[in-house]
């Protein structure tokens, strides 16, 4: 809370009133803060800042829940190696969690995503293994396939599992349920990775606020789903092949190169009212526009979610309330082009403030 004393420090917290027994507990209840420089004038628009989960993004809520459901059903043995293929995030989450629990952690990844991630869940405890670019997404779940059946270890299955978009339909539905309860809440909008938070929070909406439109974005390089081709698939419901219409893009975490079974189910429900396209520059200028005119540390595609949502707010009434999903963090981009405009050394006008008192200055 915030006093209204005139005190330098009237910013006065009174703690949560509850200790937590584990990491693991803290999970989920992102907050949704308000936009205040950049919204246009008369809408109110809001942001699901997911990287207050305690390893910074989305996907901790979908490891838990694979994780805990796995060792409910007896599928997860005490002790059993875990693996799975992530571009990162879920491999995060899985490191936090299976560090908690103490599973060992296997990933396979594909090389093009940042070097932040892979030493991230190192850091953690996981053993991640490189696939080659060329491969791309599905190079990486291939070879988590390979070393689980080698192995005999539980592979999570991301993006095929019913536990994720389960996670997203009990906890960040009901979230965003709850504060925005007796209140409009006219767009909801994010993109897609494996496709848990839109069917799973779609799920919901489309039941109790039905007035409430979804919007869908991916990326402007890599339109699976609006290519309208439908993406082949093996018995378990994996992909079988890259989707044709897949190509590189830089928005890490989003659309890898197939269609995931857990985002079919919001494809063949209708479970979003519009398909926006974005392009990388477009969500790295956002992010940043967030971190410096709103103190929002988001990643790129958080920037890319919150991109579309500005073209919407552009083009909304007044008194037009949107909510945007941002995923993660854009602490684990250091080595993406999210940075690439980001100096390490002084730039000229920092170096001319420098120079403008006499001392303390760097050697030229």
């Amino acid at each position: 809370m915030t006093s209204t004393t005139d005190n330098a420090t009237s910013r006065t917290t009174q703690g949560r009133g509850q200790c937590y027994d584990s990491i693991l507990d803290t999970i989920g209840n992102t907050p949704c803060v308000r936009i205040n420089r950049l919204a246009p004038e008369g809408i109110n628009l809001y942001v699901k800042a997911e990287y207050f989960n305690p390893a910074s993004s989305v996907k901790d809520r979908l490891a838990i829940s694979i994780i805990e459901e796995a060792e409910r059903s007896g599928a997860l043995k005490p002790g059993q190696t875990v693996i799975e293929a992530t571009s990162g995030n879920t491999g995060i989450g899985l490191a936090m969690v299976c560090a908690a629990k103490g599973y060992p952690l296997v990933i396979t990844m594909a090389e093009s995503f940042s070097i932040e991630r892979r030493k991230l869940m190192r850091f953690l405890g996981a053993k991640v293994i490189l696939t080659p670019k060329a491969e791309k997404g599905l190079g990486m779940v291939k070879k988590a396939v390979e070393l689980a059946e080698a192995n005999g270890w539980f592979m999570a299955r991301q993006f095929e599992t019913e536990n994720n978009a389960k996670i997203h339909e009990n906890t960040t539905a009901r979230e965003i349920m709850a504060d925005f309860a007796g209140q409009p809440l006219d767009y909801w909008v994010t993109g897609y990775g494996t496709g848990g938070t839109v069917t799973g929070v779609a799920r919901v909406l489309r039941r109790e606020r039905p007035d409430t439109k979804i919007i869908l974005s991916e990326p402007a390089d890599a339109q699976i789903i609006a290519s309208g081709h439908a993406q082949e698939r093996n018995d378990t419901g994996a992909p079988a092949t890259s989707h044709p219409a897949f190509k590189p893009h830089p928005i890490q975490g989003w659309t890898p190169d197939f269609i995931p079974l857990v985002l079919q189910e919001a494809i063949d429900n209708a479970f979003y009212d519009d398909l926006l396209p974005v392009t990388g520059p477009a969500g790295i200028e956002w992010s940043q526009k967030l971190a410096q005119n709103e103190g929002i540390f988001t990643g790129i595609s958080g920037g890319s979610t919150f991109a579309i949502a500005m073209q919407i707010a552009e083009k909304a009434s007044s008194g037009t309330t949107i909510l945007c999903m941002l995923p993660d963090t854009g602490e684990r981009y250091l080595s993406s082009p999210l940075f690439e405009s980001i100096e390490e050394g002084m730039s000229s006008d920092e170096i001319a403030l420098s120079l403008s008192t006499p001392g303390y200055h760097m050697p030229t």
